[in-house]
């Protein structure tokens, strides 16, 4: 088996990293997590025995500014990571690379098998609330037992998986001077607006309205009103064509990263994947 880590960045989440340490935890075996906490006045949680835990100096700047120095910052760290690991993850808390579980495979066990030379992207999918069908997300069930439906999203196909050091673009969404590759059954299913009431509170915590992330969230919101508003169509046969159409397009500003023609493709998650996340 190949020595996979997984590493990610926080700062006053706790709601979401508890889900991530759970589940890539699991996956991966606790020791093999990163977490850098987003300033040295965060707490080290205790609750989370075995992974390695980092309070570092907090990124300065606006939302753009900060991206960028997160993930210039999580790039060296995972450069440091593949001196003993041979591939690493890196994906923000609210996100989980999920293997079909047709396939009947670990994350491990898939990605081991990969022949990945640089990068493997999971298929985006953007995880929304029906508002119609769907109340607030509780913390004693799986987040998939709660939501059902999603957009296919060409934000969240992001290169998240590598096996040599590269430098992440903002927000993991690209890596520079490389292409990227969607796995067959892999998916990076994003949990960031799938739940309104989560999004109005996110609206109301003054670190993150003086930081400039109100216009971010009020246009990430959309997810709610699109899978609420949308006809969801059949999983299987949407995300196969979603998967050719992001290989092929690529917006011409970014060719490395993909495109799907503005198309907006609403999903509705089978059950097959209600316990995994």
């Amino acid at each position: 088996m190949k020595k996979i880590c997984a590493l990610t960045m926080v700062r006053n989440d706790e709601f979401y990293l508890r889900k991530w340490v759970a589940y890539y935890g699991k996956e991966l075996g606790m020791e093999n997590l990163y977490v850098y906490l987003d300033g040295k006045d965060q707490e080290i949680p205790d609750w989370c025995p075995g992974v390695n835990v980092t309070a570092v100096d907090k990124i300065p700047g606006q939302v753009v500014e900060a991206e960028k120095g997160r993930l210039d910052f999580l790039s060296g760290r995972a450069a440091d990571l593949l001196k003993k690991y041979d591939l690493v993850i890196g994906v923000d808390a609210d996100e989980f690379l999920v293997v079909d579980p047709r396939l009947g495979i670990s994350l491990s066990e898939y990605l081991t098998k990969a022949d990945i030379k640089v990068s493997v992207s999971g298929l985006g999918v953007d995880v929304g609330q029906h508002t119609g069908e769907e109340g607030d997300i509780r913390s004693d069930d799986t987040f998939l037992n709660q939501r059902h439906y999603a957009r296919l999203s060409t934000r969240y196909t992001k290169p998240c998986v590598i096996a040599k050091p590269v430098r992440w673009g903002r927000g993991f969404h690209r890596i520079k001077g490389h292409n990227f590759h969607i796995g067959k059954d892999l998916y990076l299913f994003h949990f960031g607006y799938f739940d309104l009431g989560r999004i109005k509170a996110r609206f109301d915590d003054p670190s993150r309205r003086a930081a400039g992330w109100t216009k971010h969230l009020e246009r990430r919101s959309k997810t709610i009103r699109q899978v609420t508003e949308g006809k969801a169509r059949n999983w299987d046969r949407t995300t196969r064509f979603a998967r050719v159409l992001q290989t092929v397009c690529r917006p011409p500003y970014a060719l490395n990263k993909p495109a799907m023609m503005e198309l907006v493709l609403i999903v509705r998650i089978p059950e097959r994947f209600r316990e995994l996340v």
